[in-house]
């Protein structure tokens, strides 16, 4: 070849740098996910704790823990606008201070459908419950999240809620999802706790990162190869028209 491609190969060198970085960036990704997906499901079979041992372990997300809520069943409510299997609905959210706490948590009480319009009674009482709760924590809401209007709300605003709810002292930022009934009189309210929301795309992502690596590749080494080809008759031309010349002399 009269002239090697050095910017197209310099180029090309480092795109497939970039793009085998990040196929091992989604492998990385991936491993570190399915850490946190083995450590969800472990903690989320774990038995139920009781409150003080379950928040000196540390990490509480699915953890569950045995509560003492008093007047829970019957304590004032904040609706959240929530979809649950698929059904449209609301989630009722109360403010718990657990016995001999300093600090109060938001409990969701479980999820109510659309049709249904009755509530939990709201009477003001001090009768304990024991019910068993899972922690889970979420990300504040953002910018765009609307507002709160008459009573219900769109987005987990913790310190909104507790304010709606007229909590005074310190409140817990975990959500804590009720998976034992608290109104058992009310079997319209179902307590639950959403599913994990692990997204585990990685290795797919990873396949796609590689794949167009090769891809690169394979499209240089056919560049290469077609100038090559066209670069020999060139050559060889060259060389007739010399040996010409030297006979003539």
């Amino acid at each position: 070849m009269k002239r090697f491609p050095w910017i197209l190969t310099v180029l090309t060198v480092l795109a497939l740098i970039l793009l085998i970085g990040l196929g091992v960036w989604q492998v990385q990704r991936l491993k570190w996910k399915e850490g946190l997906i083995a450590a969800a499901d472990a903690a989320a079979a774990e038995p139920p704790a009781p409150l003080d041992q379950v928040l000196g372990e540390g990490d509480l997300e699915f953890r569950k823990a045995l509560i003492v809520c008093p007047g829970l069943a019957s304590a004032p409510f904040i609706e959240l606008q929530s979809i649950h299997d698929g059904e449209a609905g609301v989630r009722l959210i109360s403010a718990c201070k657990p016995a001999g706490a300093d600090f109060s948590l938001l409990i969701d009480r479980g999820f109510v459908g659309d049709g249904v319009t009755a509530r939990p009674r709201v009477v003001e009482t001090t009768l304990p419950l024991v019910m068993v709760g899972e922690f889970r924590t979420f990300d504040k809401p953002g910018a765009m999240s609307p507002a709160p209007r008459d009573g219900r709300f769109y987005a987990r605003d913790t310190a909104a809620m507790a304010k709606a709810l007229n909590v005074t002292g310190p409140v817990r930022p975990e959500a804590v999802f009720a998976v034992t009934a608290v109104n058992p009189e009310f079997p319209a309210l179902r307590p639950s706790a959403p599913p994990a929301a692990f997204s585990n795309n990685h290795f797919g992502y990873a396949l796609t990162w590689f794949g167009l690596a090769i891809a690169l590749a394979g499209f240089y080494v056919a560049l290469l190869r077609r100038r090559t080809k066209k670069d020999a008759p060139q050559e060889a031309s060259h060389r007739v028209r010399g040996d010409r010349k030297e006979e003539k002399s």
